[in-house]
């Protein structure tokens, strides 16, 4: 079954937007935690809009289940806080600066020197590295060479085309996960992944290991409160 970690940065510019500390981050953290979330995921930014760098501090040293830290690792203070909090897992994306949200994945062959590097500096350092790429099998393939345990496919395509026609739009993850198995790959997955279309992703995606779940998640939970919607996405993964 696969994992399902829960993105809390919303949490957090909800907090942000008003001064203070309502909502509590690492209160919802942990209530996530309680109602079954096998992952706690914070994607920081260098202007800390949303999770604040303290945050991450305070989370690593209260939460029980697997921190995950995405970000671009060309910042020289990413790097050195995801080397000072050693979380279970980081997340490298390829994001520019002010950068709204994530919209791509790396270019595992341009970039792959740099990938190769940055990939030993955190696994030397005991954390499980993934990086964030399109369902590409040439992306993935490259993916392999650069030493990193775990992808993480970008989902946004899948989740604008499933409404339409959900079996083109899943076809090109399904081939992206077969050739991670066979380069030996971990495979994770995350962005728009929602209560409509998270089933049938993980039916057709053979050993997806976690999926990392923000805005959906904390948009649902506004209706339906955080512990039932919790129960409602792990649901979707069994």
């Amino acid at each position: 079954m696969a994992r399902l970690s829960v993105n809390i940065n919303k949490i957090a510019t909800l907090r942000n937007s008003r001064g203070g500390n309502n909502p509590d981050v690492l209160h919802a953290a942990l209530a996530c935690e309680r109602f079954g979330a096998q992952g706690i995921t914070v994607h920081p930014r260098p202007d800390e809009r949303h999770i604040r760098y303290q945050d991450i501090y305070d989370l690593k040293a209260n939460i029980k289940t697997e921190l995950n830290i995405e970000g671009n690792s060309r910042e020289e203070k990413f790097v050195s806080l995801v080397l000072d909090t050693r979380p279970a897992q980081v997340t490298l994306v390829p994001d520019d600066p002010g950068q709204l949200t994530s919209n791509r994945g790396w270019d595992t062959i341009k970039h792959q020197s740099y990938l190769q590097d940055t990939c030993t500096l955190f696994k030397e350092a005991g954390i499980r590295v993934s990086i964030f790429v399109d369902p590409d099998p040439t992306m993935v393939e490259a993916a392999a060479k650069t030493g990193t345990n775990r992808i993480e496919l970008y989902t946004e395509a899948y989740a604008s085309g499933y409404h339409h026609d959900r079996e083109q739009a899943i076809a090109p993850y399904v081939m992206a996960a077969e050739v991670a198995q066979q380069a030996g790959l971990g495979l994770n997955a995350g962005h728009d992944l929602d209560l409509n279309n998270l089933k049938y992703f993980n039916q057709h995606i053979r050993g997806l290991l976690e999926v990392s779940i923000g805005h959906a998640l904390i948009a649902d939970a506004l209706y339906l409160g955080l512990k039932e919607t919790i129960k409602q996405y792990l649901s979707k993964l069994h």
